[in-house]
């Protein structure tokens, strides 16, 4: 069975709380690891880490983006996959059975994501049987989502190694535009975060404040003219890139929305997770 690796700031016992409970419910089996917290990146390390993207990122995304890179780390050196969560990630009760058949995929993928976030994604038209009302479709271009991901070590090397030749950028925007990775998507979506819960019709309340982007959030500005000019030719470039991707591959993909199957998420109802 694939175990869940769940990052988990310190501060955060309520998340933890809510992830153990909802794993043992799946009956997974579950692995804390530290997030890197914003607090503890010097004002300097900040400065090196946050001007590297599309625009500059705050200490809290900086954070979450060392966080996943960690997590990477972890699955590399563990050599097994691993499905790495973020704390406010909520699963189909499909997840067990979706695991146990994706392992069996192993020669085939590097990467796959449980995920939906109301955003269309370019996924291959044929697919592959999972578990009932499950398949697995290749993907080939995403736009957000990094909540709930299964990553086996040899996606974990290559996300390494461009860690290491790239800035830091958005977590979820990092792995998006890592078309090196050979990836996957779990169709209809086995996962989503706790905020998305009225884009998808469940009647869930999402007890928890976004520690990325918290209700007094704004973005940073650019320190100066010339770093704005940067991350506006960045934008240009990573558009430039996406569209030549998405023309590469509409022969054979389309572009959707991935819907959840509701009733899945149905029992949770009487749970007091959440």
């Amino acid at each position: 069975m694939i175990s869940a690796l769940v990052i988990n700031l310190d501060h955060s016992s309520d998340r933890l709380n809510f992830q153990r409970q909802q794993l043992a419910n799946l009956n997974l089996p579950m692995e804390r690891l530290l997030a890197v917290d914003n607090t503890d990146i010097l004002v300097n390390d900040y400065e090196n880490l946050a001007n590297g993207w599309e625009r500059k990122l705050s200490p809290a995304e900086v954070a979450c983006f060392l966080s996943h890179k960690a997590a990477w780390q972890y699955v590399a050196d563990s050599n097994k996959p691993w499905l790495i969560m973020e704390d406010d990630a909520l699963l189909s009760q499909s997840v067990p059975a979706i695991l146990h058949e994706i392992i069996n995929q192993e020669d085939k993928i590097e990467y796959v994501t449980l995920e939906t976030r109301y955003r269309r994604k370019w996924l291959d038209k044929a697919s592959t049987d999972l578990v009932e009302g499950y398949r697995l479709r290749r993907l080939y271009q995403d736009r957000s989502g990094a909540a709930a991901y299964v990553l086996f070590p040899s996606g974990a090397k290559k996300l390494l190694d461009k860690a290491q030749r790239s800035a830091p950028a958005l977590a979820d925007a990092f792995l998006c535009c890592s078309y090196e990775l050979n990836s996957w998507q779990v169709y209809p979506a086995a996962a989503i975060q706790l905020d998305q819960c009225c884009n998808y019709d469940l009647d869930f309340v999402n007890p928890f404040v976004s520690t990325i982007t918290p209700l007094n959030y704004s973005r940073p500005e650019a320190n100066n003219c010339v770093d704005y000019w940067r991350f506006k030719l960045r934008r240009v470039a990573a558009q430039l890139r996406m569209g030549w991707r998405q023309l590469s591959v509409c022969r054979q993909a389309e572009y959707v929305m991935v819907p959840i199957q509701k009733n899945d998420y149905e029992y949770k109802s009487d749970s007091s997770c959440i």
